[in-house]
C-alpha cells in the first residue's frame, strides 16, 4: 500500500511537517538522509552554535530540557554546553541548534513518525502513486511527498575557514551576528550581491556594532542601485574592493583576522576582525530532483499557488529554504513545514484517501 505522506529532508520544516502529519493520523515516513551535504541528519541547523531569535527559546537551564526530553540513547549527539552564564551551578544559555534539532526529532517521533537514515537519490513524479527512490532499499510509492531538503550556504572553500566554522566564520548574519563572540567588535563580509549588502547592513545596525568590512573581488557591487546605496552610505560599513579571502587567521579558538589578497596585483595583507561572514549565495538541495519539479532561475522549487506550498506536481509540496531564497530562517521553514503538512491533509481529504 502506498505511504499517505512521504516526507524528504531532516531540517525544521521537515520535522515540523511530520509532527502535524503524524497529528493528523497521516502515519508519515520521514527520510532523514545519511552524511551526504545535500542532506544532512537534523539539516544545516545542526551546525549552528546557540540560536537566539527561536520564539520560545529564551536563554535558560536549556541542557537540563534537551537531556529531559530527548531519548537517552541519543544524548551522545548533543555537543558540550557553551561557556556562559551559570546560575544555581548550571549553565544559562540560548538554545543551541542541535539541540534544537534533536528536540523537534524527539516531538515527531513522539506522535508515530517513521525514520529512515537514507538519502533519496531519485524520483518519479510523473504517475500516481509517486515514487521515491532512496539510495539503498527498495522504491517507496506514496500518495502524496513533501520535499523538505534545505539549502546549503556556498563558502570560498578553504580550510581556514572550515576550521573556524561556528568559531568566528557563518553564512547568516541574522542567525549568528548577535551573538557575544561577534559584538563590539569589527566583522568582515564577503560578497558584493544584495544579500552581501543586507548582512552588513544588519551586522552595521546591531547595538554596540564596529566597523563593517565588505570585501569584494571587484572594484564595485554586483548589488541592485538601492543596496548599493545602503552599503557604501552607511558610517560604520567600509568597502575592501579588488581583495579576496586568502586564509582565516584565528588564535585556535576564535577568529582574530583574515589574510587578504589582491585581485589587481597579488600583494597579500591582513586585517583584523572578530568574524567572518560568507554571502556567496546558496545552492538549494534539489539535484536528486533531477528537474521534476518547476524551479526558479536560481534552483529553487517554485511554488504554484500564492501562500501554499504546492509545487508543479499535485501531491507534491515544498517546504523550507528548498523553496525559500528570500528569508532562509529556521522559524520560517518550521511555519512552511506546518504548511505543507495540511496541504497534504487537505489534497489526501479532498482525494478521499
Amino acid at each position: 500500500m502506498p505511504e499517505h505522506v512521504v516526507i524528504i529532508g531532516s531540517g525544521p520544516a521537515s520535522w515540523s511537517a511530520a509532527i502535524y502529519a503524524a497529528r493528523a493520523n497521516l502515519n508519515p515516513l520521514l527520510f532523514e538522509g545519511t552524511v551526504k551535504p545535500e542532506m544532512i541528519p537534523l539539516g544545516q541547523l545542526a551546525f549552528t552554535t546557540e540560536v537566539e531569535n527561536y520564539a520560545g527559546f529564551p536563554a535558560g537551564n536549556i541542557r537540563a530540557f534537551v537531556e529531559s526530553a530527548v531519548a537517552s540513547d541519543r544524548h551522545y549527539n548533543l555537543p558540550p554546553a557553551p561557556a556562559g552564564h551559570v546560575r544555581d551551578g548550571q549553565p544559562h544559555y540560548a538554545v543551541q541548534g542541535i539541540e534544537l534539532m534533536e528536540l523537534m526529532k524527539q516531538q515527531a517521533l513522539n506522535f508515530g513518525t517513521r525514520v529512515i537514515g537514507d538519502d533519496i537519490v531519485d524520483v518519479d513524479f510523473s504517475r500516481r502513486p509517486l515514487k521515491v527512490i532512496p539510495a539503498s532499499g527498495k522504491p517507496v510509492e506514496a500518495h502524496t511527498a513533501i520535499v523538505a531538503t534545505g539549502a546549503r550556504a556556498n563558502y570560498l572553500g578553504l580550510d581556514s575557514e572550515e576550521k573556524y566554522k561556528n568559531k568566528g566564520v557563518s553564512a547568516c548574519a541574522v542567525c549568528d551576528g548577535a551573538l557575544p563572540i561577534f559584538r563590539k567588535k569589527p566583522l568582515a563580509v564577503i560578497g558584493g550581491g544584495d544579500s552581501a549588502v543586507e548582512e552588513a547592513s544588519y551586522l552595521a545596525n546591531l547595538k554596540d556594532a564596529a566597523t563593517i568590512y565588505m570585501i569584494h573581488r571587484r572594484d564595485q557591487l554586483r548589488a541592485s542601485k538601492i543596496m548599493q546605496e545602503r552599503a557604501l552610505n552607511h558610517p560604520k560599513i567600509e568597502m575592501v574592493w579588488n581583495h579576496t579571502v586568502d586564509e582565516v587567521l584565528g588564535d585556535g579558538n576564535l577568529v582574530t583576522g583574515l589574510r587578504l589578497k589582491s585581485t589587481a596585483d597579488g600583494s597579500t595583507r591582513e586585517l583584523e576582525v572578530g568574524g567572518m561572514f560568507v554571502a556567496i549565495g546558496h545552492t538549494p538541495n534539489t539535484a536528486f530532483l533531477n528537474g521534476k519539479l518547476d524551479m526558479n532561475e536560481k534552483g529553487y522549487i517554485r511554488w504554484t499557488k500564492p501562500f501554499r506550498t504546492e509545487t508543479s506536481v499535485s501531491g507534491v509540496f515544498a517546504a523550507g529554504d528548498v523553496a525559500d531564497d528570500y528569508y532562509r530562517q529556521a522559524i520560517t521553514s518550521a511555519g512552511t513545514g506546518c504548511m505543507a503538512a495540511l496541504d497534504a491533509e487537505r489534497f489526501l481529504a479532498a482525494q478521499g484517501i
